[in-house]
């Protein structure tokens, strides 16, 4: 790993293991469970500014795909004079179509510590304590073992899962009724790639990803209102 990138791992694991030890006497084996829950829920805290912009982002464009779609039409010819056209149209109504992708994108880099600082034996220059927590009897590093029925990585994709079709029936309850066949399939596959992203991450990063997908829903649900 390149060195400017290990002080933001050394200092994400520093402020983890500091909240295992402070919360350890109350919830004992599953501190740095609950440390992860907490430190997503804080991440998506901080986004949510972010995650707000982007769904007023996402109605103003959706008011904008009839326009967008008659430009498609009359300029689908000339490719240069469609992207002015396009542009145009961002600038004027000061959205992007890339307006819902920016919490998705911010999450990255959290995403990627999480990944990290589990699936490293040494970090900041230690032995990883990280590591040896564990959920149901599955320690936090492992990765998901294929054919076998560990309780930890059945309860984790049972609830990936669900909170997949929740979020797939949302998506499409937003698509357009003029949306395409593909796009309408996209929106019920899309959301269950977490259950793929889990299979090949440690199990703590597997948290990251039901508790952030979890508070994703539950966000969408409440801005649709």
């Amino acid at each position: 790993m390149p060195s400017f990138l290990e002080a933001p791992v050394a200092g994400a694991y520093h402020l983890i293991t500091s909240l295992v030890t402070a919360i350890e006497p109350l919830t004992g084996t599953y501190a740095a469970v609950l440390a992860i829950v907490l430190c997503t829920l804080a991440v998506r805290l901080v986004l949510l500014p972010l995650s707000i912009r982007a769904h007023h982002g996402l109605r103003a464009r959706a008011a904008l795909m009839p326009e967008l779609k008659a430009i498609t039409e009359r300029h689908r010819d000339n490719p240069e004079r469609l992207q002015r056209e396009v542009a145009k149209l961002q600038a004027e109504s000061g959205t992007t179509l890339f307006a819902g992708f920016l919490p998705t994108l911010a999450q990255l880099p959290f995403f990627w510590l999480m990944y990290t600082l589990f699936s490293r034996a040494v970090v900041a220059g230690e032995s990883n304590q990280l590591i040896s927590g564990s959920l149901l009897g599955a320690p936090l590093g492992q990765h998901w073992p294929i054919l076998t029925g560990t309780p930890a990585f059945l309860a984790l994709a049972v609830l990936l899962a669900v909170v997949a079709w929740f979020s797939a029936r949302l998506q499409l309850r937003q698509l357009d009724e003029t949306a395409p066949a593909l796009t309408r399939q996209l929106a019920q596959l899309l959301p269950f790639g977490t259950l793929a992203t889990a299979a090949f991450v440690p199990l703590a990063a597997g948290l990251y990803l039901l508790t952030t997908t979890t508070w994703t829903l539950v966000e969408r649900s409440i801005l649709q209102r």
